[in-house]
């Protein structure tokens, strides 16, 4: 198999990870219900953890590493102040998709890095389509949730679309493969600027849908999430 058809078999296996954590979202719910409170959560914050550790792990490490400081400070700081006008947009127009929002800025750098990554190592590039299809389920989880809640679509409406955002995957990844091999500083300033709006989502959407009061098992699940990407972090060789 060539390299051009590994990459869009592994991003669109990557992809489909996201419709596959809204269809276990779409399952009937759990009973007790303090059960089904505390795994909603849970997940929300395991999802966290997994976009921070991208942040930390992924994103930022790969990202500073084809640029000089200033800018690193200018692609970071613009992730976060656009990321900041969209969440605005997206609230005066009623539209709470912060989970959505931040499962793309994480999924498509991401793909676009892996693209990239391939022409030079075959194997990180599958290791980081394993990590990028970990992170995405419980992100596609938690925007299935986030969108269901929030407005009228059914949920095979919701999983279709899901679906067809999969294929944003093979999309970035040729891109990256085609296009951006030869620009890594490019590639860096995307990273950045996506670490940026996902941090910021992070804090202002995500963190705070985490607590519950007197319940302390849904943080361990964003410990959960980091420790996710730690491992495939190392895994990679990193």
């Amino acid at each position: 198999m060539n390299e051009l058809a590994q990459i869009i078999l592994l991003t669109l296996f990557a992809g489909i990870a996201m419709p596959l954590g809204a269809f276990l979202a779409s399952i009937e719910k759990i009973r007790p219900q303090w059960l089904e409170n505390d795994l909603r959560h849970g997940v929300i914050a395991f999802g966290g953890g997994a976009l921070l550790s991208a942040i930390a792990l992924v994103l930022v490490p790969d990202g500073i590493h084809n640029l000089s400081i200033i800018p690193v400070i200018t692609c970071f700081a613009a992730g976060g102040i656009i990321f900041m006008f969209l969440d605005l947009r997206l609230a005066a127009n009623d539209k709470p998709l912060s989970q959505l929002t931040a499962m793309l800025s994480d999924f498509i750098p991401e793909a676009l890095a892996l693209g990239a990554t391939f022409t030079f190592s075959k194997e990180a590039g599958v290791l980081l389509a394993g990590l990028i299809a970990l992170q995405n389920v419980p992100e596609g989880f938690n925007s299935y949730r986030e969108i269901k809640t929030s407005t009228k679509y059914s949920c095979l409406q919701i999983i279709g679309a899901f679906t067809l955002m999969a294929l944003l995957g093979p999309i970035a990844g040729v891109t990256g493969y085609f296009l951006l091999s030869d620009y890594p500083h490019v590639v860096s300033g995307i990273m950045l600027f996506a670490a940026g709006g996902i941090l910021y989502i992070i804090f202002q959407d995500i963190a705070p849908q985490v607590k519950i009061e007197k319940h302390w098992v849904p943080p361990l699940g964003a410990v959960a999430g980091f420790l996710l990407g730690i491992i495939g972090h190392m895994l990679v060789g990193g």
